[in-house]
């Protein structure tokens, strides 16, 4: 991997962040999580209070990329067709009649799923059907979706009643649960400015979609030592209760753990993790900056953790304290 590859990736995510940040007040942390899913070639799951940003900032993203947006209002009455579409008559100017495919909005680039929750499981089932696959089928016939594609669902964590919460195997379709948080008086201030007054911020064009396909395969190339690969694997393992390699935290708080998917995710977020800062290589703090977003929502609480009030966050937290630490020798070559 050269050096300009690994500039040209860290100057274009530098680039691509400041202008978001021109339209969207705060949240760096957010963008930056969301940013990694899409250099990874994941999807992600955003949860947070109406008002904050969550739509702003994926039409943001898009523009900045000159990607198709699309936006898809999940409620209870929303069908499968109304996602992916349908074929209807047509007739032509002899009066020939023919089917002809109506696309829906998945057939996006970046597509916003809002409040996913609010949809009944089978309409739910066909957005992540075509997550999985990156296509769909109508009427017996297979549909690619265009390359790059992104699914950006949302979840509001204040009403629940009437709504669908995604199983817990349809949850690990997701590279990232990511947190927004309510703002700070800071950023609100800054919000108010810019919601309220006239001006308006234009955001540059940063990068195309064959460009960002091009950076999604210097992802791959990034190097993971084998102690850290191995470490991953242990602290996956060490979050399933059922196992005698489960950490203590886990076999108290935990009914399930990570899993196959939560290894991948952890792995590919810490490899693009460690090309934000221009490195061809991981090392242990970009495992641990992206093990939050990674596994949260792959860990499913006991009744104890509901109880006693303990949060997803905080099990990640004490797994990374009690998983064995790599050897110094790895410290020293992976920092």
């Amino acid at each position: 991997m050269s050096d300009a590859r690994l500039e040209a990736f860290a100057k274009t995510t530098a680039t691509l962040k400041d202008a978001v940040a021109r339209v969207v007040v705060g949240q760096t942390q957010v963008v930056e999580e969301v940013l990694i899913c899409l250099f990874a070639g994941g999807h992600a799951l955003l949860e947070g209070a109406p008002g904050l940003g969550k739509t702003l900032l994926v039409r943001t993203l898009a523009e900045a990329m000159e990607l198709r947006f699309s936006r898809i209002q999940f409620t209870p009455d929303l069908m499968p067709g109304d996602i992916v579409g349908t074929n209807v008559v047509v007739e032509d100017e002899r009066g020939r009649k023919r089917f002809e495919l109506s696309k829906g909005p998945i057939f996006g680039q970046l597509v916003l799923a809002d409040e996913i929750n609010r949809a009944t499981p089978k309409t739910q089932s066909a957005l992540l059907e075509a997550m999985a696959e990156k296509s769909v089928t109508i009427a017996g016939t297979r549909h690619l979706l265009e390359e790059p594609f992104f699914v950006l669902a949302t979840e509001n964590p204040i009403e629940m009643e009437g709504t669908y919460p995604l199983p817990e195997a349809q949850l690990d379709r997701f590279l990232f649960k990511v947190l927004v948080p309510s703002p700070d008086e800071d950023t609100l201030v800054g919000i108010f400015d810019k919601t309220t007054g006239n001006a308006s911020s234009e955001v540059p064009r940063v990068v195309d979609g064959p460009r960002l396909l091009e950076m999604r395969k210097l992802v791959r190339e990034v190097h993971v030592p084998e102690a850290l690969t191995r470490y991953a694997a242990r602290l996956v393992r060490a979050s399933d209760p059922s196992l005698e390699a489960a950490a203590p935290v886990a076999k108290k708080y935990l009914r399930y753990g990570a899993g196959v998917r939560g290894g991948q995710s952890l792995l590919l977020a810490a490899k693009v993790h460690a090309l934000f800062a221009g490195r061809p290589h991981v090392s242990f703090a970009d495992l641990t900056r992206v093990a939050a977003p990674a596994l949260r929502h792959r860990l499913i609480p006991s009744f104890e953790a509901e109880a006693e009030g303990v949060s997803a966050d905080k099990i990640v937290e004490r797994l990374l304290a009690e998983v064995p630490e790599l050897p110094a020798t790895v410290g020293r070559i992976a920092t």
